[in-house]
């Protein structure tokens, strides 16, 4: 388990590095990639939700997905690399931008109507994911949606060296425990379908998911109690 720390030795500090360093070539990679499932997940938030919804971009990266939910929506990025979220700002000048690594960003309870994580929850260690979708549960009001790329095979962390040609870090769940954390949240589970993508010949699967608040949840956390 990589320790819950940013350091230049953590899993987030290699994150971080990473996307710093591989700055807009990044952007010029993802681009050649063949799914379109990250198009077709922006297309739910997008006929999903009412023009002026909030919606946060978890790993907004250089802001490809936030140009697009910018048409319709008032939306934030959150990044742990200031380089992209650079990019980011540069892209998308309306967009609300934070530097931060996901797990510790601080947001109000019910204050977005939808969420997307593309690609980026696969850089956190698995131990932070099921406090994450809970945290994602709050920030959401009922009936908001979440939409994400998730892993669809066990890999408890592990340090790829040579990645674009940088370190990076990736630790997630198989499918079938990732759908069991989305549902524990308090999420229903709309849908889920596994996919390869193909990363430079080779094929990567991810559980894409879209899950919603349910609409007759509460926003309030009794003491003591499980957040509703």
């Amino acid at each position: 388990m990589v320790p819950r720390q940013q350091g230049p030795g953590s899993g987030f500090g290699i994150v971080t590095q990473g996307y710093d360093r591989l700055g807009s070539a990044y952007e010029e990679w993802s681009n050649t990639l063949t799914s379109s499932k990250r198009e077709m997940h922006t297309e739910i938030l997008l006929r999903g939700l009412s023009p002026g919804s909030q919606v946060l971009d978890l790993g907004c990266g250089p802001g490809q997905t936030l140009q697009k939910l910018a048409e319709k929506f008032t939306v934030t990025g959150v990044d742990i690399s200031e380089t992209q979220i650079t990019l980011a700002r540069d892209r998308v000048p309306s967009a609300t931008l934070i530097v931060a690594e996901m797990t510790s960003a601080s947001f109000p309870a019910g204050c977005f109507d939808g969420v997307a994580a593309f690609y980026s929850i696969t850089h956190v260690p698995r131990s932070e994911h099921a406090r994450l979708f809970r945290r994602i549960y709050r920030w959401l009001r009922p009936g908001g949606l979440f939409v994400a790329s998730l892993g669809s095979r066990d890999e408890p962390g592990s340090i790829e060296q040579d990645w674009l040609g940088v370190p990076m870090y990736f630790s997630h769940w198989d499918a079938q425990t990732n759908r069991r954390l989305i549902s524990g949240a308090g999420f229903e589970l709309l849908r889920d379908v596994e996919e390869a993508t193909e990363e430079d010949g080779q094929p990567v699967s991810f559980l894409w998911v879209v899950a919603r608040r349910p609409a007759g949840s509460t926003l309030l956390r009794s003491s003591g109690g499980r957040m509703r």
